[in-house]
């Protein structure tokens, strides 16, 4: 009886810091948009500093993950959630400290390595700490929620605290948190490790990490530099090329930080796709629609984060019932129904204007919300479920890897349709608007294309189990 409820209160436990953990990671992607103007005008920085508050945090999550993966197997994955929430907690102080915009994006990427750290081995602590499928089931669903309404509430607080308190406490906010978190990590999560830890794949590491970067910072120089200079396409055609090398190193490498053989498997390939789809559309739009509340609209920084805010109830009501669903319809089938949800909602966005109501942002807002409610919970069990229980981690950091590249290469991608000038307040809105509509067009294609790729992977319909198992895709064998 007493190692019942010791075992069900370091459950609770782990599972309350990792959405902790989490939500901060997903607070921090998103409270800061509807800081950025306020940024902008303190600190003197134009379009491509405030992607960079962005991006200079989701770069490092999507290139350190998998590693961070590794490291987790072989160390123990409470001891690097911990070394992660304890480096996050330190570059969000130097965030708010820091005096100008450089020095911010560096910070900000100091974050994003304390992230990879955290988010490598949030699924990893839940797995281990919740080993029935039921059980697993509701973690899961409250692990979906803790990310989709940190995401969508963000920035409303961010918002508040930038119009009653100044934006630097966004980042202060982060720091008694963080504290205890760590705290809290310390005496309930339980220490894992893989007993056959891989090595850590380095040539793997640089080439992806150059690759990506070079990829981003061309596509965020292009309107600047024009399409057609040789440093663009040089940038490019590096990015490209350094993400190819990736691949052929993962190809060959003894121990690869993402064995391509797990591709195979049409569970995990689907999940991956989706995970990029809905971060490089929906979740990558979210840093131009809070500036068009703020800058087009004129809305205060509050206000903006007011519009969110019905949205992220449906999200959060949709994400707290994924346990239910779960067991009714596949994984597979939530995705997919997620994905077009968003589709449909930043199609529906089409219709806002320089000087349209707020209240017209709403109806889209809304739906893509409910889509990403759908889509979280089911898409962590579809990558828990694609991989053996010693390969969480890895299932875990690949999830990651996708999501955070499909966010960086979407603020990069979106911000060629969008004039740099009026982004920041200085050019003309009706060209703003023009290029958010040209995104929120190109954005709801990417997530439909999304949609009918995870459809064809995985396929839609009914449980076919019994309706405790959550896990609807049998384990992957270990593959290089």
């Amino acid at each position: 009886m007493v190692y019942v409820f010791a075992r069900g209160f370091s459950q609770r436990g782990t599972l309350a810091v990792v959405c902790v953990g989490v939500g901060m990671l997903m607070l921090d992607i998103a409270v800061v948009n509807t800081a950025l103007p306020s940024v902008a005008r303190d600190l003197g920085a134009g379009l491509s500093g405030l992607q960079w508050v962005v991006d200079a945090y989701t770069l490092p999550l999507a290139t350190l993950v998998l590693t961070a993966g590794v490291l987790a197997d072989r160390l123990g994955r409470r001891r690097v959630f911990v070394a992660g929430l304890a480096l996050f907690t330190a570059a969000s102080l130097a965030c708010a400290l820091a005096p100008g915009i450089v020095l911010l994006d560096c910070a900000r990427a100091v974050q994003g390595a304390g992230g990879a750290l955290m988010f490598a081995t949030a699924l990893a602590l839940l797995a281990d700490a919740f080993r029935e499928p039921r059980e697993r089931a509701g973690a899961l669903a409250a692990y979906g929620a803790a990310v989709g309404a940190s995401f969508a509430i963000a920035p409303l607080l961010g918002g508040a605290l930038t119009s009653w308190l100044g934006w630097r406490t966004i980042f202060l906010l982060n720091v008694p948190i963080g504290i205890a978190a760590v705290a809290a990590t310390l005496r309930w999560a339980r220490e894992s490790r893989d007993p056959e830890p891989r090595r850590v794949d380095w040539r793997g590491q640089v080439t992806l990490t150059s690759g990506l970067f070079l990829l981003v910072l061309g596509l965020m120089r292009g309107n600047s530099d024009g399409w057609t200079s040789p440093v663009i396409v040089a940038e490019l055609a590096a990015g490209v090329m350094g993400l190819a090398s990736f691949v052929a190193v993962e190809q060959r490498a003894s121990a690869p930080m993402l064995p391509l053989g797990l591709f195979r498997h049409r569970a995990f390939a689907g999940a991956q796709l989706a995970a990029f789809a809905i971060s490089a559309s929906f979740f990558a739009l979210f840093f131009y629609s809070t500036l068009y509340l703020q800058e087009v609209l004129g809305l205060s920084a509050v206000k903006a984060g007011l519009a969110y805010l019905p949205g992220a109830v449906a999200m959060f009501v949709v994400s707290a019932a994924g346990a239910r669903l779960a067991a009714r319809v596949s994984a597979g089938t939530l995705v997919v129904a997620g994905l077009v949800c968003a589709s449909a909602g930043m199609a529906a966005l089409l219709v806002v204007g320089t000087d349209s109501s707020w209240a017209l942002f709403l109806p889209g807002s809304v739906m893509a919300l409910i889509g990403t409610g759908l889509f979280n919970p089911a898409v962590s069990a579809l990558l828990l479920g694609a991989v053996s229980p010693r390969q969480t981690g890895l299932a875990s950091g690949s999830g990651i890897a996708f999501r955070q590249a499909g966010l960086a290469i979407g603020i990069a991608a979106f911000g060629a349709f969008v004039p740099a000038g009026a982004a920041v307040g200085h050019g003309s809105p009706d060209a703003y608007v023009t290029g958010l509509h040209h995104a929120f067009a190109v954005g709801a294609a990417v997530a439909a294309l999304g949609a009918v790729g995870v459809a064809v992977l995985i396929g839609v319909g009914a449980v076919r189990r019994p309706a405790a198992r959550v896990v609807h895709v049998q384990p992957v064998a270990e593959l290089s």
